[in-house]
């Protein structure tokens, strides 16, 4: 089962990466526990709706997605990177939404 749910600030506001066939968006989001260090997950999202554009630094996200290595050409050599490749980016405080979000994700999941 590869499944995400991440909720924490973003970082940094999203970044826009065109690709042949897509536009990616980049995000950076940070979690922490009460007591543990910060951690910061790189998260993309391929031909985002228009919404995810209004999001900025410091609001509070909830991302659903899964867990992918990609591997990609650069400056002549083959790299690789681990991120997590959202099928939606909302605010948290759209609870509805979030577990809708979440909901659809399991079922995606039950389906296969």
């Amino acid at each position: 089962m590869n499944i995400v749910v991440l909720q924490g600030k973003l970082s940094r506001t999203p970044e826009e990466r065109l690709l042949r066939d897509s536009v990616l968006a980049t995000y950076e989001v940070t979690t922490r526990d009460d007591d543990g260090p910060a951690v910061t997950a790189p998260v993309v999202w391929f031909d985002p709706p228009e919404a995810a554009w209004q999001l900025e630094a410091g609001d509070d996200v909830t991302v659903v997605g899964e867990v992918r290595r990609r591997f990609f050409r650069s400056n002549g050599r083959t790299d690789s990177r681990t991120e997590v490749v959202a099928q939606s980016v909302l605010p948290t405080r759209r609870k509805a939404q979030v577990n809708k979000a979440i909901a659809r994700a399991i079922a995606r999941l039950e389906d296969e």
